[in-house]
């Protein structure tokens, strides 16, 4: 297996931001959320079982799926949000996969918000955690999906915590400064995991 870093952090942390830098020194990246748009796309089979069970008022007026209005119709259920969970969950990691294994860089990253809830630390061979403060990420998740406070608050609140995922961090970025800020400490890492790349591929 080419050597896999994962990327996680909470809502509103930067963890795009932070991939593209290290798209720019060269290194392939797929995001599970991009993924997960893929595997609902108009005329897709999961897309159809979505609408049949919550109804054609789930999909925007282009066909779509509106993720925000699903959002909130699982928020508060959790059978709802287990039967979407056992649908998507096998269709993302597959297509995941199919991707990763057509990247030829030297490393790899593989960025997913929800890799510790899921449980899929195990799959990477390091994990790297984005992090700022829980005022920044609030402020960056209002501005970017216009939501509400309480919304933001409230995912938030649904995520783990920093401290839970720092405990299965193997490195960190602070990423509440600019984007410029970070990229000594992304070129540092790049690096690092270069190096680690390479040794891996040598046992």
């Amino acid at each position: 297996m080419r050597y896999t870093v994962a990327l996680t952090g909470g809502i509103g942390s930067g963890k795009s931001t932070i991939a593209r830098a290290f798209g720019s020194l060269g290194i392939e990246w797929i995001d599970a959320d991009d993924v997960a748009r893929e595997v609902v796309k108009p005329g897709s089979q999961a897309l159809a079982m979505i609408v049949q069970r919550f109804g054609s008022a789930i999909l925007q007026p282009d066909s779509t799926l509106d993720r925000r209005r699903l959002r909130e119709r699982i928020f508060t259920d959790p059978e709802n949000k287990l039967w979407l969970d056992n649908l998507l969950h096998p269709l993302i990691h597959v297509q995941t996969q199919r991707q990763l294994d057509q990247m030829r860089s030297p490393w790899r990253l593989w960025v997913v918000p929800l890799l510790v809830e899921n449980q899929l630390q195990h799959r990477a061979n390091r994990v790297l955690v984005v992090d700022v403060p829980r005022e920044t990420q609030l402020i960056r998740a209002m501005a970017r999906d216009g939501m509400t406070r309480e919304q933001a608050e409230n995912i938030l609140a649904a995520q783990i915590s920093r401290q839970e995922r720092m405990a299965v961090a193997n490195d960190i970025i602070d990423n509440s400064g600019t984007p410029e800020s970070v990229i000594p400490r992304v070129t540092e890492l790049h690096q690092r995991y270069l190096a680690l790349a390479a040794a891996a591929q040598q046992e």
